[in-house]
């Protein structure tokens, strides 16, 4: 049987980003021409190429192909009323609650564990489809994919950093693993 190999790779970075802010539907600030020219031809074969519905995730996307399929596994966590919200404007008990307890959403929209649940049954789904998937989508949602993978506990995920553009390489043959590549 042919093994599944998921790329998951990080949208470009956004204006909120830069500001400290914590993401909404915003646009991706970058030279795209120069990205283009960099990504073009970065995989072999065409892989089937994935994103969540945001516009970052989809203009990212437009990097690696040209006919991306939406894919609302892939969604951003939902961040509810701190959409938006620079991240120093909040109340500090509430961040902290947030930060520690991965059940908790004071900011009414989708817990740490509930996002972690959400891409874990969306990889499932993948055990049974060989071949290349490219999936452009959110740090949140790389963190979570990273702890199903590790079988990390869910106080794993604010210790995993994810950079803009950055790849993630997980394969799946009877077993999840995390592959590191070189680009020497």
């Amino acid at each position: 049987m042919q093994a599944t190999r998921l790329t998951l790779i990080c949208h470009a970075v956004t204006p909120l980003q830069k500001q400290g802010r914590f993401p909404d539907d915003e646009s991706v600030v970058m030279d795209w021409q120069g990205a283009a020219l960099s990504l073009a031809g970065r995989y072999k074969k065409e892989p089937r190429l994935l994103c969540g519905p945001e516009a970052r995730t989809r203009q990212t996307a437009g990097l690696f192909g040209a006919h991306p399929v939406i894919e609302h596994a892939l969604r951003d966590g939902n961040l509810g009323v701190w959409k938006g919200q620079a991240i120093g404007e909040l109340e500090g008990d509430l961040l902290t609650a947030w930060c520690t307890d991965s059940t908790c959403a004071p900011h009414g929209g989708e817990s740490v564990e509930q996002v972690c649940k959400r891409v874990g049954q969306w990889m499932k789904t993948l055990e049974a489809q060989p071949g290349h998937v490219v999936a452009i989508t959110h740090p949140f949602v790389i963190r979570a994919a990273l702890l199903y993978v590790m079988q990390f506990p869910v106080s794993m995920f604010y210790r995993i950093d994810v950079e803009p553009l950055s790849a993630t390489q997980l394969r799946f043959n009877d077993v999840w693993r995390l592959r590191l590549e070189t680009h020497a």
